[in-house]
């Protein structure tokens, strides 16, 4: 099995097959979730990263491969000095500026993207370590990045409900409802530590709205019950919790 895996780690056809597609395996694996969940970058997209990465690495092994044989002529007489490290260093550098176009402000204040940006960095490593015959990064990686973008999405959310804090956007009806809603937030036991009105004319609605950020009493920390009280209010039309 070891001498096997050492023929797979030498440049050959077999090998420049198999790694292409151990990184198109890595890259879909990995975009498939985030393609179920509508994405910015979804499946087409990671996998083609990945590709891209492992091809690019393929070929700096091409090249040095054909300056050590076919042309080594042009190495002597022109003295180039290869580096095939500098290609992996341009994808890693490169990559940044796809990432950065997955990353948008969407409304209230919430960053959408970050975590399709920095997984398609993951998936460039992928890629990489897979043209370099890294075989057992690549399963490794692919398996512990799915685990973290799939399954820690909800021990997030539930690490961030025990924190107490919740932020809420609320529409209302005037500037004078502030006084109700706050004094309904403190009646609750909570504190508020950040209170910010958005600017009405970025809305579709005609009502006022705000984002509050809320830190909940430890023995009335439920969510729902602090959605539900300040929904209850005559004055509110709306209420939701943002969830990042």
């Amino acid at each position: 099995m070891r001498d096997f895996l050492e023929y797979l780690r030498e440049f050959h056809l077999l090998s420049v097959v198999l790694r292409l597609l151990l990184a198109a395996l890595a890259g879909f694996s990995v975009g498939y979730g985030r393609s179920l969940k509508e994405r910015n970058a979804g499946l087409r997209t990671y996998t083609l990263v990945s590709i891209g990465a492992a091809l690019t690495v393929l070929i700096s092994m091409y090249e040095y491969q054909m300056l050590c044989t076919h042309w080594a002529w042009l190495e002597n007489d022109v003295n180039i000095k290869f580096d095939g490290t500098r290609f992996a260093a341009q994808v890693i550098s490169g990559i940044g500026f796809l990432a950065a176009g997955t990353i948008l402000s969407v409304s209230h204040q919430q960053i959408s993207g970050l975590t399709s940006a920095i997984g398609l960095f993951a998936a460039a490593g992928m890629g990489i370590a897979a043209g370099a015959g890294f075989y057992e990064c690549v399963i490794f990686s692919a398996v512990f990045i799915i685990i973290a973008m799939e399954g820690m999405q909800s021990l997030e959310v539930t690490y961030k409900r025990r924190l107490y804090i919740i932020t809420m956007f609320v529409e209302f009806d005037s500037i004078e409802d502030i006084g109700m809603i706050s004094d309904t937030i403190h009646g609750l036991g909570a504190e508020i530590f950040d209170l910010e009105i958005e600017n009405s004319e970025k809305t579709d609605s005609q009502n006022l709205s705000a984002i509050l950020i809320v830190k909940l009493a430890k023995e009335q920390g439920s969510h729902s019950a602090m959605l539900s009280s300040v929904a209850e209010l005559p004055c509110v039309f709306g209420v939701r919790e943002l969830i990042s």
